[in-house]
This record gives structure tokens, C-alpha cells and sequence, in this order.
């Protein structure tokens, strides 16, 4: 089975405080579901039409698992803390092998 990846464009944050009270819920939701954080960062480089934005990308067994996590209780109330603090396109992506 491939695993995948949950991959967290920032295109503009308003409140870092309130990110930060979400990055508090989040990550140990994310962890408890099986995600294993493998960056985060603003890009080192940009190419093309890259943009400098922050940057998250979380490896999962597998997309059912990706999925379960955004959409698990402890990640949801997460959420509700962030508000809209920051808008952000996310995507859960399967691996090759």
C-alpha cells in the first residue's frame, strides 16, 4: 500500500497567535492518528511560479488514514480554535510506492 501525504499551503496568515493555539491542538491530534511531520518550513527556493509560503507536509500509512486524521474529532476542534486565522490549501496526496 502507498503511503500518503497531507501537504498544508499557507497563502496568508492573519493571526499568528491563533495559529499557534491550533498548531498546539493539531499536531498531537495528527501524531495520535499516525502522522509523522516531515516538514515544516517556508520554502529554501522557489521555482517557476513558486510562492514563498509556509509550508507543511505530514507522511501517512495510507490516504484512508490521512483522511481519518483531518477528519477526527481532536483535528476538527483544532480547527475551530483556528478560526480563520489563516487561509490555507491543503491536500492528501497518495505516494508512488
Amino acid at each position: 500500500m502507498a503511503k500518503a501525504y497531507w501537504i498544508a499551503c499557507y497563502r496568508s496568515i492573519k493571526n499568528p497567535d491563533a495559529l499557534a493555539a491550533y498548531a498546539k491542538l493539531a499536531a498531537p491530534a495528527i501524531q495520535g492518528a499516525g502522522g509523522r511531520f516531515l516538514v515544516r518550513a517556508t520554502p529554501a527556493k522557489t521555482y517557476e511560479a513558486g510562492l514563498a509560503q509556509r509550508t507543511v507536509m505530514i507522511e501517512f500509512d495510507s490516504v484512508a488514514q490521512a483522511i481519518a486524521a483531518h477528519d477526527s474529532p481532536g483535528y476538527q476542534a483544532a480547527l475551530k480554535v483556528m478560526g480563520d486565522a489563516a487561509e490555507r490549501d491543503i491536500r492528501i496526496v497518495e505516494g508512488v510506492a
